[in-house]
């Protein structure tokens, strides 16, 4: 089956997590995706590994979907068959600290001149330029410098980092969207361009909302927030819901860490609400006619609601309250994921077989396309295809091959 981005080759040259979860995104949707990595191989492999002697699911579940070849750029041999690859491929993605390419002599420009279609794409820290620039970044300095640690948490608590890895994967995300943008403008102009993702500026994209609520502090308090008391800075909201309408999280039986059941107080679905959980009594009571005194009396309502989810589990209250059309969904944990129904049947968790680790789980595609659906694909060893690389994409024979392996091409001579 024909794939969305067969024909388009990826030399990628990120390593950790944000690069990859970019790279292997491409990958499911078919690019040939050719990840270049140093003898050394990539951190990953050998960080947090739980069988020895294997390769980490730390690696493994970021470079699903790609090849591996091993390149040793200091080698004059390896920089000749790094430039080929370069004319043979439509993206180079890095994500290296500043200048290290062009200390290789792989700067962009360089880049550019060797291959004018070449979409070359970069995830930095804080970009290539400003104050920040020269900074080194982590997943959680990103969060903390884009102001998403800031807003997250409880109201009188500290800063807390989120668990989706918003700084990394999500600046992945976004390098994928501007990839695709990039080699859609090459065929209009026949160039390729270079384009950067900065960590920092896609989590502040990722709090977007907390911008809308930044601006509307001048203008007055925050009428959906449970606390009134607010500062010239978005504050953190806990668990509120951010939105329109109220919502928190309710606490179930039997009271687990995870018990709890998420749900958004739509106005139009309150009269059924509060009819169920406290019959006419609820519905007529003053403090919670509508939306407005809702928001003034939230407190109130979330000790009665909390109230009726103590007499059921987070499912049994799903349930009722599904029948009654209001939005909720319960706390999910990474076990109840694991064996859910839902997840397995969208392929959102799939078990691959690797020769080192044997049967293993990893996440399949997000993305689900209708006529070229991803097949997930385990992640490479380490140069697992370098013979192939050399010979299909670059068309090496094997005399030569043998040339290049001797003078250190793929591997640091010791």
């Amino acid at each position: 089956m024909s794939k969305a981005l067969n024909g388009i080759r990826i030399l990628d040259m990120t390593h950790v997590q944000a690069g990859p979860t970019s790279s292997q995104l491409l990958g499911f949707m078919g690019a040939d995706v050719i990840k270049l990595e140093s003898p050394f191989g990539d951190a990953t492999r050998k960080q947090l590994r739980d069988v020895p002697g294997a390769d980490s699911l730390y690696f493994t579940m970021l470079n699903c979907n790609k090849r591996s070849i091993t390149v040793n750029l200091k080698n004059e041999r390896g920089k000749e068959v790094f430039t080929r690859l370069v004319q043979e491929c439509d993206v180079l993605m890095e994500n290296f600290g500043p200048g290290v390419l062009d200390r290789l002599g792989f700067g962009w420009e360089r880049v550019h001149e060797i291959n004018p279609r070449m979409v070359m794409a970069s995830i930095k820290g804080f970009g290539t330029e400003g104050p920040y620039a020269a900074f080194k970044a982590y997943e959680n300095i990103a969060q903390a410098m884009g102001g998403s640690m800031s807003t997250t948490g409880m109201f009188d608590g500290s800063p807390v980092v989120t668990g989706a890895q918003i700084g990394d994967s999500g600046t992945g995300v976004h390098l994928a969207l501007g990839i695709l943008a990039a080699l859609l403008h090459r065929e209009q102009t026949g160039k390729g361009q270079y384009v950067e993702c900065a960590m920092m500026d896609c989590v502040m994209n990722l709090v977007r909302v907390k911008w809308r609520d930044h601006q509307r502090i001048t203008r007055g308090p925050l009428a959906e927030y449970s606390i009134q008391e607010f500062d010239d800075f978005t504050p953190r909201a806990g668990n509120d819901s951010g939105g329109g309408q109220l919502g928190n999280c309710i606490h179930c039986k039997p009271g687990g860490i995870n018990d709890y059941l998420y749900i958004v107080v739509q106005e139009h679905v309150w009269e059924a609400l509060a009819t169920r959980v406290g019959g006419e009594e609820l519905v007529n009571d003053p403090r919670f006619a509508d939306i407005t005194v809702r928001r003034k009396n939230q407190g109130a309502m979330w000790d009665i609601l909390n109230d009726f989810a103590s007499r059921y589990t987070k499912r049994e209250l799903m349930a009722i309250l599904n029948e009654l059309n209001v939005p909720c969904g319960p706390v999910m944990s990474t076990a109840d994921l694991a064996d859910d129904d839902h997840v397995r049947g969208r392929e959102m968790y799939v078990e691959l077989d690797h020769p080192e680790r044997g049967p293993y789980w990893n996440l399949g595609c997000p993305i689900k396309l209708s006529d070229s659906p991803a097949v997930i694909t385990r992640s490479p060893l380490l140069g697992e295809h370098t013979d192939d690389i050399l010979g299909d994409v670059l068309g090496y024979g094997g005399d030569e091959i043998a040339e290049m392996k001797e003078a250190g091409a793929f591997t640091f001579k010791r």
